[in-house]
């Protein structure tokens, strides 16, 4: 069954007509001297929508990753988020920006010597916040991602696909506008890999732009998505 994802719901001009909330225009990217591991990269990230990020071993994947979570800053071209144009943000905005943009990282990072609860609540503890003003959420976004009776349990306890399902969760708690993530399926079996699908195209619905890195075609075959292949640095979007 393909699955639903936000961006096909209404017309076309319903789409054309939505915000970008990220923007490339003929990005390029080197790393030193080297060669561009980039070259003229466009497109744009519309509010709300679904889209899988994939190519080939060494096409430039995380590189453009990281330029979406503002990691980096392009060699030449132009990158706008939320409307900044990046190249001129001030350092102090960079912070915010990046509060609007969850990221759930390949290999988890998640800490070991904190429970699962204190690894998701960990971004708003970084800002200052009470526990008592988040527990609720805390708990009700682990029932969601369904770790609910693992909130207490520390990491290395986890299974991998759990360990998957903290990352989400904690790359979701402070209400992203777009989650980006890095092959989220890749250490998990086809059954939670579409679990996991299901959790992102539920999270799209309720108005998130995700953005999949994978190499899984089977996967990307089970949403009704554009596709974005970086092929030697150079990009193609096919809807």
């Amino acid at each position: 069954m393909v699955i639903p994802a936000y961006e096909q719901m209404g017309n076309s001009n319903e789409v054309r007509d939505k915000a970008n909330v990220i923007r490339f225009e003929n990005v390029g990217l080197r790393y030193g001297m080297g060669p561009e591991v980039l070259r003229d990269v466009s497109f744009h990230i519309p509010a709300r929508s679904f889209q899988f990020l994939t190519g080939p071993s060494g096409a430039g994947k995380t590189s453009l990753l990281r330029l979406l979570f503002m990691a980096l800053k392009p060699t030449r071209g132009l990158i706008n988020v939320f409307g900044k144009d990046i190249a001129t943000l001030d350092r102090s905005e960079l912070p915010l920006l990046r509060r609007r943009i969850g990221v759930v990282f390949q290999d988890f990072r998640l800490l070991d010597h904190m429970t699962t609860y204190e690894n998701v609540a960990l971004p708003l503890r970084v800002r200052g916040k009470e526990e008592a003003t988040y527990r609720a959420e805390v708990q009700e976004l682990l029932h969601w991602v369904g770790l609910g009776d693992r909130m207490h349990v520390l990491p290395p306890v986890l299974s991998g696909g759990e360990k998957q399902r903290a990352a989400i969760a904690r790359a979701l708690i402070d209400q992203p506008e777009v989650l980006l993530a890095d092959e989220p399926t890749g250490n998990v079996d086809p059954p939670l890999a579409r679990r996991l699908l299901r959790l992102f195209a539920e999270l799209n619905r309720s108005g998130t732009a995700v953005i999949i890195a994978t190499h899984d075609l089977t996967l990307m075959d089970q949403v009704n998505a554009r596709r974005m292949i970086l092929d030697q640095g150079r990009l193609d979007i096919y809807a």
